[in-house]
């Protein structure tokens, strides 16, 4: 097949959308199939273009099998709700050109990421004018957590383009997205469930292997200043608006105030860059167990995760169901336990609460607590960092169910099955994973 991916990130950035965007593409080029990418240059998280790339140029290369165009765009230097809109409309007007070239082409199948939202009209024009199926992939719920999270505010701004998007989401071939319940929202947007797939994000099991596997874990506690005996709390990522970072200063703080001896053994590693770094060093200033470290190269990735006695992830409660970090999938991988932040019924909490009804069974691969309260989330902290039994059991579970749904060659196996059924005309294969309660309601 003749696939042209659309998306404003891409390799060589190692976290979010561009990762997988990137692995995703290797694997369809490496079933020989014929990949064009058009993206921009690499700048995230860092909010900078990487070296060797350019942000007023065009670019073309071959890479690991891709033809990938690259496109200017506009990296802001402060990031609001205002500079987020001018950056994600100058790729989208730079990248118009490059994808209307590729009528020449004629691929069979355009596939767009979101966000950014704003290039799915350009993808869809593209794909009809080339008689091409269109695939629309929905990473997060932009526009909502945008209103929801206050990076937008104007309730006119919100009702029109709530509404189109409604329009553009309807107009795809397919639309597929991340988790269940993000699944549902398509379908409360008025995407017929028939015409919706999950596609959730992946992890190379093969590459995050079991923490006993790597040795350089002592070798990074030492670097680091950590002793043997510590229990190392790790928070590895974006540190952007939607994470909720602040209640990690807080956890910290209240741990190193708990009268329970294990709490004197805690350290808790900060890994990572992005907006919201700078205010978590400071909010940290003088709490002597915290460490930071800037992101980590694909390489380290297993003994950096493996580092990790317990995993820290919060959220935010207004973000809800309208992101899922994507983060997860390795922390799953790395055979540690989660302490997340998510009301009770996302589906952040319904997988590490092990309440997926997935062949999980009743085996939690974590804790979960509620979000924004430092208090409670100390609280698990502590009852895990307590029980190493309690910690191997769920970091077990955690593994067992990241090889089960999670690893990286059997979901884009099944997705390229997908692809391939759509061009053909024939019906897509049943979702990774089936929901009934969306068929049902589609039904009545």
């Amino acid at each position: 097949m003749k696939i042209l991916l659309y998306g404003l990130n891409y390799s060589p950035e190692v976290i979010g959308i561009g990762k997988y965007t990137g692995e995703l593409a290797r694997h369809l080029a490496a079933q020989g199939h014929d990949v064009r990418v058009v993206t921009a240059p690499p700048y995230y998280p860092s909010w900078q273009v990487g070296e060797g790339f350019s942000a007023s140029r065009y670019s073309r290369a071959q890479q690991d099998g891709v033809g990938v165009w690259r496109c200017p765009l506009w990296v802001p230097k402060r990031i609001t709700g205002a500079t987020r809109i001018l950056h994600h409309l100058s790729f989208a007007a730079s990248s118009l050109p490059v994808m209307l070239r590729q009528l020449f082409w004629r691929p069979d199948v355009v596939w767009v990421v979101a966000p950014s939202l704003m290039c799915t009209p350009t993808a869809w024009l593209v794909a009809r004018l080339a008689r091409a199926k269109a695939w629309l992939h929905v990473q997060d719920f932009e526009l909502d957590a945008a209103f929801s999270l206050g990076i937008l505010k104007n309730p006119r701004l919100k009702t029109l383009a709530l509404r189109l998007e409604r329009q553009v989401l309807r107009g795809f071939d397919v639309v597929s997205t991340i988790s269940q319940n993000m699944r549902r929202m398509l379908h409360d947007k008025g995407v017929p469930s028939r015409a919706t797939e999950m596609l959730p994000n992946w992890v190379d099991i093969s590459h995050i292997g079991l923490p006993r596997e790597h040795g350089s874990v002592a070798q990074l506690r030492s670097t680091l200043g950590i002793a043997p005996e510590a229990v190392v709390c790790l928070y590895s990522g974006n540190m952007g608006a939607k994470q909720g970072l602040e209640i990690l200063a807080e956890v910290a703080q209240q741990c190193s105030q708990a009268l329970d001896p294990v709490a004197q053994r805690l350290v808790f590693v900060f890994c990572g860059n992005g907006a919201g770094r700078d205010a978590l060093s400071q909010a940290c200033q003088g709490l002597s167990q915290v460490r930071f470290l800037d992101l980590q190269p694909l390489q380290v990735l297993p003994s950096l995760l493996a580092l990790a006695d317990i995993h820290l992830l919060p959220q935010r409660a207004d973000a809800a169901d309208l992101v899922m970090p994507s983060k997860l999938t390795g922390m799953l991988a790395s055979g540690r336990p989660v302490v997340a932040t998510a009301h009770a019924g996302t589906e952040l909490a319904c997988v590490v609460g092990g309440d997926t009804g997935a062949g999980t069974g009743a085996k939690p691969l974590g804790l979960v607590v509620p979000p924004e309260l430092a208090p409670a989330m100390a609280q698990a902290v502590l009852q895990l960092a307590a029980d190493p039994g309690l910690r191997q059991a769920m970091g077990a579970a955690a593994r067992t169910y990241a090889e089960t749904h999670l690893d990286q060659a059997a979901v884009l196996t099944r997705f390229a099955g997908h692809l391939h059924a759509l061009v053909q005309g024939q019906p897509l294969q049943p979702s990774l994973v089936t929901d009934d309660r969306a068929l049902r309601d589609e039904r009545v």
